[in-house]
């Protein structure tokens, strides 16, 4: 099972309206399935900030944060993706990278 499945499977533990899981490692130089992006909408959020919302995501997702590089946020209750309806777009990657200075 590839690790956007299991991220998929993990967080439908939150009861989404919605949710997108992007692998997005091929925008960045630290190689396969490493990078991602999720878009969660889901009742869950609901009277919580920002910080709350993602604490509750990493608390989901629990040792399969150790598993991957990095995880985009993008959470919403359903009023905010009634209103907002899509998530903004990854920026491309700048490098930084210590990989990029192997060689």
């Amino acid at each position: 099972m590839s690790m956007r499945e299991r991220l998929l499977n993990a967080l439908a533990a939150l009861e989404p309206l919605h949710l997108e899981v992007l692998d997005e490692s091929h925008m960045h130089s630290r190689g396969q399935e490493t990078h991602y992006k999720a878009v969660i909408v889901s009742p869950a959020f609901d009277g919580l900030n920002r910080v709350k919302r993602h604490q509750k995501v990493y608390a989901t997702l629990g040792d399969l944060m150790t598993q991957f590089h990095a995880l985009a946020l993008h959470t919403y209750t359903a009023a905010e993706w009634a209103d907002q309806g899509v998530a903004p777009d990854s920026p491309t990657c700048r490098g930084g990278s210590k990989h990029d200075l192997a060689g």
